[in-house]
Formats: C-alpha cells, structure tokens, sequence
C-alpha cells in the first residue's frame, strides 16, 4: 500500500481514509470526490476504500 496520495500528496497513513483500485493507486478521500464516478483516474479501475492494519505491538 502506498504511502501517499497520487494525486495531491497527501500522506495516507494506514488508519486514515483512502481509496484504492485493483493496481493499488492510491488516492485521498478528498481527490477521490473529485473524480468522475469515483473511478481510478490512472486505469478506470473502481476505487474501493483501502483496508486499514492493525499496527504491531
């Protein structure tokens, strides 16, 4: 899972809301609404919200 937002940067730390398509583009919620139909804007795939983990301790 990458780390940041492909569009605008933002750093998607593994709790926080972000999207995902089936490569793994990853995108904030808030790029997310600005695509049309909420489709991946790098492959069209469908961008479903990434899952979070549970961090190690």
């Amino acid at each position: 899972m990458r780390p940041n937002c492909e569009s605008c940067g933002t750093a998607t730390a593994m709790e926080s809301e972000a999207y995902i398509c089936s490569y793994e583009c990853t995108w904030c919620a808030g790029c997310v609404d600005g695509f049309p139909g909420r489709a991946c804007p790098n492959c069209g795939g469908v961008l479903e919200r990434r899952p979070t983990r549970v961090a190690k301790g």
